[in-house]
């Protein structure tokens, strides 16, 4: 899957959180520093080339207004993180990658596991639901999408997570699994996230190389 410098799993950190929580916040932040690359669940799908064979077997499944099978976005995803490092992009001999939006559910977490090595789940907690529907309200009239504001598609996603999003938590170890408060300052919730990041042996290794 990766180049010929690569043949490991790629070190990875999953960000995971409620509709609301800032997990696409806190990997875009992450994304921007050195040594860490970025790539959201909708960025996989935003890039895809429809001209390919997988990319026309997404056409077909989202024209019908069917939910994409989980092997099919899993192989999407590794599509767009093949390209990336073909294109240097991502060098995962040297970059962590922190992934948001994927895997989506627990299956999707099985079809990935030989190809990264989860070393921290960032679980963004905020068991205040109203906290959490007030800013998905903020942010999509800010973005003028009037029709998300609404009640009902912001209880419909909150259903959505807790059904098929969190039990990814039960799914892997709780030595890998950081709840982080996320009703704190974005500033503090990156901070909390950073110091679990560098007490990590695999993070202390990397510094000490000058890259």
């Amino acid at each position: 899957m990766a180049d010929i410098h690569f043949t490991g799993r790629f070190r990875t950190f999953l960000v995971l959180g409620a509709p609301g929580s800032g997990k696409g916040t806190q990997g875009k932040v992450l994304g921007s520093i050195p040594r860490f690359h970025h790539l959201a669940c909708g960025d996989v799908f935003r890039s895809l080339d429809t001209r390919t064979p997988l990319g026309q077997e997404f056409v077909r499944y989202s024209s019908e207004g069917k939910l994409v099978p989980d092997d099919l976005t899993v192989q999407l995803w590794r599509a767009n993180i093949k390209n990336r490092v073909d294109a240097y992009q991502f060098k995962p001999d040297i970059d962590f990658l922190v992934l948001d939006g994927i895997p989506r559910n627990v299956e999707q977490a099985r079809f990935m596991e030989k190809d990264i090595e989860v070393l921290k789940l960032f679980h963004l907690s905020c068991p205040n639901r109203e906290e959490l529907a007030r800013r998905l309200r903020k942010r999509a009239l800010k973005d003028n999408r009037y029709d998300d504001a609404s009640e009902e598609v912001i209880q419909k996603r909150f259903q959505t997570y807790e059904a098929e999003t969190k039990p990814i938590l039960e799914y892997y170890s709780d030595d890998k699994v950081v709840d982080i408060d996320a009703s704190q300052p974005p500033a503090k919730v990156l901070y909390d996230i950073l110091g679990a990041v560098m007490a990590l042996p695999q993070w202390q290794e990397l510094a000490k190389q000058k890259i």
